[in-house]
């Protein structure tokens, strides 16, 4: 398993290494122990959560308050999607700036968020399938987001065309990050 710094460094890329023939492949998608390592702390993954969008569906961006914080290793199983994670930790020197990052089942990369990030994704293929693990259970009273076009944020969603994204009524109506309840 490969590890890359991302420019926010709690924010990790993990790659695993895939062996494939003309059968298929065979990757490790989960190692507890190079996991903790590249993280630095032990981990407990409580839930694991799967969703299924189509082409411009845009979910996000959500996080838990404290104490339900929610830390998530995600990826995308199926076509391919733009990932953000946004800091919201206010005592943090990268607080407000974000990382985007493409996921894909071509790339088979996943994506570490810690606690103290809002979390979101664009789904650029005609269809997604997005799995993620998160370490703290759903607790709809802590839920918070921000919205995803943010002029603050100014998170470039990497296309071309944003008046095609699909969004639910809540993510619609998401406050501006200088309104957001934030750690």
């Amino acid at each position: 398993m490969k590890v890359i710094k991302t420019n926010i460094p709690d924010v990790l890329i993990f790659e695993p290494i895939v062996f494939g023939d003309e059968r298929g492949f065979f990757m490790e998608s989960f190692n507890q122990q190079i996991f903790e390592k590249a993280v630095g702390r032990k981990v407990e993954f409580v839930q694991d959560n799967h969703s299924k969008s189509s082409k411009g569906v845009l979910r996000g961006l959500h996080y838990q308050l404290p104490p339900f914080a929610q830390a998530k290793l995600v990826r995308c199983v199926v076509g391919e999607v733009y990932d953000v994670a946004v800091d919201i930790r206010r005592d943090s020197p990268t607080f407000s700036q974000w990382v985007g990052v493409k996921l894909s089942a071509e790339n088979k990369r996943q994506l570490w968020i810690p606690e103290g990030f809002a979390h979101g994704f664009l789904v650029l293929s005609e269809i997604a399938e997005f799995v993620y693990k998160t370490n703290n259970y759903y607790m709809p009273a802590y839920d918070n987001g921000i919205l995803w076009s943010d002029p603050q944020l100014n998170i470039n969603w990497d296309c071309d065309d944003d008046s095609d994204f699909n969004l639910s009524s809540k993510d619609k109506s998401l406050p501006l990050f200088s309104d957001a309840n934030v750690f």
